[in-house]
């Protein structure tokens, strides 16, 4: 395989009319398919808690009910953790990125995810659950700092914002094995209360990967570049995490900051409470069925178990393939109208949605297919902005400061959101999901003014 492969400038289709894949080489399709099974991984190491928390908290407390606000707050204490884990994770993995490369940090990181999430089926007790979260986001974060990295130093111009699009895409396949072993395995009657611990064992598969990484995987040709100029000029050192706050860099980093704290606050507070729609919908149609009362609802909910958690499940499916959409289409949309119109576009319309479904379809009892139709476009305007972490971050630094730079902005925005979850455990009645989407919807809102005082990088190379 020649160096030619792994040069975005040496493709042969230039031409402003070439399309994105034009030319693309096998070198490249196999940088984004490895890129973006780690992803996947990474995101089901994150959303196997979202699909068994319902299970496994309340079996950590000794069966207390679900709904419970001791339940709860330990739940809000994981997401916590598993925010802090991914913040310290990013910014780390990041610049050791930088410093030693791309390929072998990624090893590193799909290890550290692998490795703890498996673990974490063996915890006895909720204080063990919190602590295991924050080391399977240290992978978590630092995964998607390499990866995003990588994507782009390795496509041309004319299909980096597609590929990166299309890597961060990749991450609603993460979502669907997540839901798959929530409504399979955790939700298996046959495994018992138990059944949750075997959604986090299946955990360590992603460690194979590991080995067609360095088998397959080489440095990209910008970073090896600007090793080479790091060694020549003591100026030009890479993962320097003060350069981050210093001349252009600063404003860059600011937008970053508060526009991943925005989407990461809104998507744990707003966008995985999507899967309660469904699951509140079967649950008043078993009750109602029931002709329950409020003296025995809990037993007769607690017989239908499966049953909600398959209408939990669909949702979180309806959800992720409109989100899925909704990040894989961010590339295009980007390249027309702009990478700041393409945020303003989707926080606006978000922003619409969260209302339109928290304070009106739910609470008013909505039809299961009103439900089922609106959810994927919640998902794709609530959930496709992400993709625009992995397009716009990269294009922000140079070479040398890439990874820590997009691990950074990517990763801070998860210590705002450890704050809010943390806040809300603190509260001796924790919102429920509908109050908690409704007081932070306005984020939104906030971050179409944030993105106005970003720089423009649409039709630009990365800086070297």
């Amino acid at each position: 395989m020649s160096d030619s492969e792994n040069t975005p400038s040496s493709e042969p289709a230039t031409s402003s009319d070439a399309k994105w894949y034009s030319g693309i080489s096998q070198y490249q399709w196999l940088v984004l398919i490895i890129a973006s099974l780690g992803w996947i991984f990474d995101v089901f190491e994150g959303q196997i808690f979202v699909a068994s928390m319902r299970d496994a908290m309340p079996n950590l407390l000794g069966g207390v009910s679900a709904d419970s606000p001791e339940v709860r707050s330990w739940n809000d204490m994981a997401f916590g953790s598993f925010l802090l884990g991914g913040a310290f994770g990013g910014v780390l993995f990041g610049m050791i990125s930088d410093k030693i490369g791309r390929s072998k940090t990624m090893i590193m990181t799909i290890l550290f995810y692998s490795l703890f999430t498996c673990v974490t089926a063996l915890s006895n007790a909720p204080w063990q659950m919190v602590i295991l979260r924050f080391f399977v986001a240290m992978g978590v974060g630092g995964e998607w700092a390499v990866a995003s990295a990588m994507v782009a130093e390795v496509m041309p111009l004319r299909s980096r914002s597609v590929m990166s699009s299309i890597f961060h895409g990749s991450s609603v396949f993460g979502t669907l094995l997540a839901t798959a072993a929530g409504a399979f395995i955790v939700g298996n009657p046959a495994l018992g209360e138990n059944g949750w611990r075997w959604g986090f064992a299946i955990g360590a598969i992603p460690a194979l990967l590991t080995l067609w990484i360095r088998w397959k995987l080489r440095e990209p040709d910008q970073w090896v570049k600007a090793r080479e100029r790091a060694a020549e000029d003591t100026t030009q050192q890479a993962g320097r995490l003060s350069e981050l706050f210093v001349g252009a860099n600063l404003r860059s980093t600011i937008v970053g900051v508060s526009l991943a704290s925005i989407g990461l606050v809104t998507f744990w507070g707003i966008h995985i409470y999507g899967k309660n729609a469904l699951m509140r919908k079967s649950e008043s149609v078993i009750l109602a069925n029931a002709g329950a009362t409020p003296e025995n609802s809990a037993e007769i909910l607690e017989e239908h178990k499966a049953e909600v958690k398959r209408a939990e499940m669909w949702s979180m499916v309806l959800n992720t393939i409109g989100g899925g959409l909704g990040l894989i289409l961010f590339g295009t949309i980007s390249n027309r109208i702009g990478r700041r119109g393409a945020f303003i576009l989707y926080h606006a319309i978000a922003f619409v949605m969260v209302i339109w479904l928290f304070k009106y379809l739910i609470p008013n009892d909505a039809s299961t297919t009103t439900l089922s139709l609106v959810l994927p476009v919640f998902g794709f305007f609530t959930l496709g902005m992400h993709a625009g972490y992995a397009v716009y971050f990269p294009e922000l630094y140079p070479t040398r400061l890439r990874g820590t730079g997009s691990g950074f902005c990517f990763n801070m925005g998860r210590l705002a959101t450890a704050a809010a979850f943390f806040g809300f455990a603190a509260l001796s009645n924790p919102p429920s999901a509908i109050d908690k989407g409704l007081m932070l919807a306005p984020l939104y809102l906030l971050g179409v003014v944030v993105v106005l005082f970003g720089k423009e990088t649409r039709g630009q190379e990365l800086p070297d």
